[in-house]
Protein backbone atom coordinates (compact mmCIF):
# COMPACT_ATOMS: atom_id res chain seq x y z
CA UNK A 1 0.00 0.00 0.00
CA UNK A 2 2.95 2.14 0.75
CA UNK A 3 4.28 1.82 -3.04
CA UNK A 4 0.99 2.56 -4.44
CA UNK A 5 0.39 5.50 -2.36
CA UNK A 6 3.97 6.79 -3.36
CA UNK A 7 3.22 5.65 -7.01
CA UNK A 8 0.27 7.19 -7.73
CA UNK A 9 1.22 10.14 -5.93
CA UNK A 10 4.08 10.62 -8.14
CA UNK A 11 2.02 10.09 -10.97
CA UNK A 12 -0.70 12.91 -9.75
CA UNK A 13 2.39 15.11 -9.01
CA UNK A 14 3.60 14.80 -12.54
CA UNK A 15 0.26 14.92 -14.43
CA UNK A 16 -0.28 18.48 -12.52
CA UNK A 17 2.84 20.01 -13.82
CA UNK A 18 1.86 19.19 -17.52
CA UNK A 19 -1.53 20.25 -16.85
CA UNK A 20 -0.05 23.44 -15.12
CA UNK A 21 2.07 24.07 -17.92
CA UNK A 22 -0.48 23.25 -20.15
CA UNK A 23 -2.86 25.84 -18.96
CA UNK A 24 0.14 28.38 -18.86
CA UNK A 25 1.19 27.80 -22.23
CA UNK A 26 -1.49 26.42 -24.46
CA UNK A 27 -4.51 27.34 -22.90
CA UNK A 28 -3.85 30.78 -21.67
CA UNK A 29 -4.65 32.03 -24.98
CA UNK A 30 -7.56 29.46 -25.79
CA UNK A 31 -10.02 29.98 -22.91
CA UNK A 32 -11.20 33.41 -20.87
CA UNK A 33 -9.52 34.29 -17.73
CA UNK A 34 -12.24 32.49 -15.36
CA UNK A 35 -12.29 29.11 -17.22
CA UNK A 36 -7.76 29.81 -16.51
CA UNK A 37 -8.33 30.29 -13.10
CA UNK A 38 -10.56 27.35 -13.10
CA UNK A 39 -8.42 25.39 -14.20
CA UNK A 40 -5.59 26.48 -12.25
CA UNK A 41 -7.60 25.30 -8.84
CA UNK A 42 -8.18 21.72 -10.72
CA UNK A 43 -3.92 21.72 -10.95
CA UNK A 44 -3.41 22.80 -7.24
CA UNK A 45 -6.29 20.84 -6.00
CA UNK A 46 -3.98 17.59 -8.01
CA UNK A 47 -0.71 18.63 -6.63
CA UNK A 48 -1.60 18.75 -2.82
CA UNK A 49 -3.32 16.08 -3.17
CA UNK A 50 -0.58 14.14 -5.35
CA UNK A 51 2.05 15.25 -2.39
CA UNK A 52 0.01 14.01 0.50
CA UNK A 53 -0.08 10.87 -0.97
CA UNK A 54 3.59 10.99 -1.01
CA UNK A 55 3.98 11.79 2.48
CA UNK A 56 1.26 8.86 3.61
CA UNK A 57 3.43 6.40 1.87
CA UNK A 58 6.41 7.44 3.43
CA UNK A 59 4.98 7.86 6.53
CA UNK A 60 2.51 4.64 7.09
CA UNK A 61 4.40 2.28 8.74
CA UNK A 62 1.18 -0.34 9.81
CA UNK A 63 -1.66 -0.19 7.05
CA UNK A 64 -5.05 -0.72 7.48
CA UNK A 65 -8.61 -0.96 6.19
CA UNK A 66 -8.43 2.97 7.29
CA UNK A 67 -5.57 3.88 5.49
CA UNK A 68 -7.15 1.44 1.95
CA UNK A 69 -9.95 3.84 2.08
CA UNK A 70 -8.12 6.80 2.18
CA UNK A 71 -6.12 5.68 -0.88
CA UNK A 72 -8.87 4.87 -3.25
CA UNK A 73 -11.13 8.28 -1.91
CA UNK A 74 -7.90 10.42 -2.83
CA UNK A 75 -7.79 8.57 -5.94
CA UNK A 76 -11.21 8.99 -6.67
CA UNK A 77 -11.36 12.13 -5.77
CA UNK A 78 -8.40 13.66 -7.46
CA UNK A 79 -9.41 12.17 -11.11
CA UNK A 80 -13.50 13.32 -10.16
CA UNK A 81 -12.61 16.57 -8.69
CA UNK A 82 -9.72 17.89 -10.98
CA UNK A 83 -10.77 15.95 -14.12
CA UNK A 84 -14.08 17.00 -14.23
CA UNK A 85 -12.24 21.05 -13.70
CA UNK A 86 -10.34 20.50 -16.91
CA UNK A 87 -12.81 19.72 -18.95
CA UNK A 88 -15.45 22.44 -17.40
CA UNK A 89 -12.62 24.51 -18.45
CA UNK A 90 -11.55 23.77 -21.80
CA UNK A 91 -15.72 22.99 -22.43
CA UNK A 92 -15.71 25.76 -25.05
CA UNK A 93 -12.48 24.33 -27.08
CA UNK A 94 -14.37 20.74 -27.77
CA UNK A 95 -17.50 19.02 -29.46
CA UNK A 96 -17.68 17.42 -25.71
CA UNK A 97 -20.63 18.88 -23.53
CA UNK A 98 -18.76 18.55 -20.26
CA UNK A 99 -21.41 20.40 -18.46
CA UNK A 100 -23.76 17.58 -17.95
CA UNK A 101 -20.31 16.39 -15.68
CA UNK A 102 -20.57 19.59 -13.36
CA UNK A 103 -22.17 17.40 -10.44
CA UNK A 104 -19.04 15.36 -10.40
CA UNK A 105 -16.49 18.34 -9.09
CA UNK A 106 -18.44 18.52 -5.87
CA UNK A 107 -18.67 14.82 -5.66
CA UNK A 108 -15.00 14.88 -6.18
CA UNK A 109 -14.38 17.34 -3.74
CA UNK A 110 -16.10 15.89 -1.07
CA UNK A 111 -14.42 12.48 -1.40
CA UNK A 112 -11.13 14.53 -1.02
CA UNK A 113 -12.49 16.34 2.47
CA UNK A 114 -13.98 12.49 3.40
CA UNK A 115 -10.22 11.24 2.71
CA UNK A 116 -8.80 14.52 4.99
CA UNK A 117 -10.94 13.24 7.57
CA UNK A 118 -10.33 9.67 7.78
CA UNK A 119 -7.05 10.80 8.58
CA UNK A 120 -7.94 12.88 11.21
CA UNK A 121 -9.61 9.68 12.14
CA UNK A 122 -6.50 7.41 12.01
CA UNK A 123 -4.18 10.45 14.32
CA UNK A 124 -7.18 9.60 16.89
CA UNK A 125 -6.92 5.93 16.46
CA UNK A 126 -2.73 5.74 17.43
CA UNK A 127 -1.65 5.26 20.31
Amino acid sequence: MTRKLKIFGAFFGMTAVIMGALGTHSLAEQIDAESLRSFETGVKYQMYHALLMIILGFNLKKISKLHNLIFYMLVIGIIMFSGSIYGLATNSLTSVDFTTIALITPLGGSLLILSWLLILVSFFRKK
